[in-house]
């Protein structure tokens, strides 16, 4: 069996059907606005590989960009997931929502020169201002805006 999460009340349910990878920190302003905290860590699975267990009827979705959207519990606002459309192929979940999100690290941190000042990391990942160049989909280009 894969990794399970779930939401705070307890109604949405999920079960990982492969390893997490490529997980980071988040330092952007729609992540500190969908959290309420001054970052978030997200981790990807190939998509299909998170599969809601229960409690899928009232997972809903919201665009959080020009170029995603983001899924949350209906019923408690707990932020699930991030699906851009430069990256289909998988899914970023967030990794604070795993019932042993310890056992997923992060290993970056992206949108630092959107860091709330009084946040001071104290490790020693890589900071990258905006996405980080070798990111997926991106062929090379700026971000989109």
């Amino acid at each position: 069996m894969g990794q399970t999460g779930g939401c705070m009340c307890g109604a949405v349910r999920y079960e990982l059907k492969s390893e997490a990878f490529d997980c980071g920190w988040c330092h952007c302003r729609t992540c500190q606005l969908n959290s309420g905290a001054p970052a978030m860590v997200f981790a990807s699975v190939p998509q299909g590989h998170l599969v809601w267990t229960s409690g899928a009827e009232l997972v809903k979705s919201v665009p959080s960009s020009n170029f995603g959207h983001r899924e949350f519990c209906g019923k408690c606002g707990t932020p699930f997931l991030m699906k851009v459309d430069h990256q289909p192929e998988t899914v970023d979940f967030s990794v604070i929502t795993l019932d042993d999100p310890e056992a997923v690290e992060p290993g970056y941190h992206i949108f630092w020169r959107s860091k709330i000042g009084w946040f001071e990391p104290k490790d020693d990942l890589p900071r990258h201002e905006k996405f980080r160049p070798d990111t997926r989909g991106l062929d090379g280009t700026e971000p989109p805006a």
